[in-house]
């Protein structure tokens, strides 16, 4: 039965689904009945779940930058499970140097996975949701999505553009009954900065800001991603599902002292605002 009473099953496509969150939202998802196609690098990641749900589990060997691949594995997914309720963009993985360190292709692979993989399953997804007039996208971001920390510059850049490509993306498609939803994660007990992360060659010089950057990671509490499948599930079973959500219990803390510090510095600089508009194009909002 799901969250909101009801037994009505649902097809997801999950991404990234051979560890950490990925794999925690299949095995929730699964265990309630629905129906979940899980994207994964390697077929044998998701041996357990294969066998204890072979009807209702489809796995897709898929890498999410191949635009054909995805458009060929949504399709084979609804062949196969049923029109698509739920996609859960979450193939991604953490790029670990500081800017001076990034090579170019560092922060293209950076992006071409954690932005561009969201973008090609989005838009195979979006035709089919737009002609049911239903559909649910729950995008995967980061606490890292709003704020920056040192030695995760490529890491951010990709998460700050996926924050403001799914809300636009949320405005866009409401007119067609289909939901956009943005998680924002604080730390959990996932391998994003183990196994699956990747890493600059190191500068000497940057060596001590490191050091701090372990420390202050250290002392954070770290999350369950069986916590956080459970959350996924009420937030797709809502009625009316948030554009934005913060997942982990240190998470609202730290947003809420990153806001705080923005205001602070543009009240203490605000006057410029107004000296720079100096009087000569109507009070009116411009995008440049």
């Amino acid at each position: 039965m799901n969250h909101n009473g009801t037994t009505t099953s649902r097809t997801w496509l999950i991404t990234g689904a051979s560890r950490g969150f990925g794999r925690a939202y299949a095995a929730a998802a699964l265990a309630r009945g629905d129906r979940v196609a899980a994207s994964v690098r390697a077929p044998d990641a998701l041996d357990g779940l294969r066998e204890r749900y072979p009807d209702t589990l489809l796995p897709l060997t898929l890498d999410v930058t191949d635009r054909d691949a995805v458009r060929a594995g949504v399709a084979q997914t609804e062949e196969r499970l049923g029109p698509l309720d739920v996609v859960v963009n979450n193939a991604g993985y953490g790029h670990f140097g500081a800017v001076e360190e990034l090579t170019p292709s560092d922060l293209r692979d950076q992006i071409e996975t954690n932005l561009f993989g969201v973008l090609h399953v989005t838009q195979a997804v979006l035709p089919r949701m737009r002609s049911r007039g239903a559909g649910h996208l729950v995008q995967i971001s980061s606490i890292g999505g709003i704020g920056a920390f040192p030695n995760v510059g490529a890491y951010h850049a990709s998460k700050w553009a996926l924050e403001g490509l799914s809300e636009a993306l949320a405005a866009e498609v409401a007119r067609f009954g289909i939901r956009v939803t943005i998680v924002e994660p604080g730390a959990f007990g996932t391998d994003w900065s183990g196994p699956s992360a990747r890493h600059s060659t190191p500068l000497d010089a940057y060596d001590p800001m490191r050091e701090e950057a372990a420390a202050r990671r250290a002392g954070f509490s770290v999350g369950d991603p069986a916590a956080a499948a459970d959350a996924v599930l009420e937030i797709v079973d809502a009625p009316e599902p948030p554009l934005r959500v913060l997942f982990g219990d240190q998470a609202p803390d730290l947003i809420r002292g990153i806001y705080e510090r923005r205001l602070a510095e543009w009240d203490a600089w605000g006057h410029l605002a107004v000296r720079s508009h100096g009087g000569a194009e109507p009070a009116e909002v411009s995008a440049r």
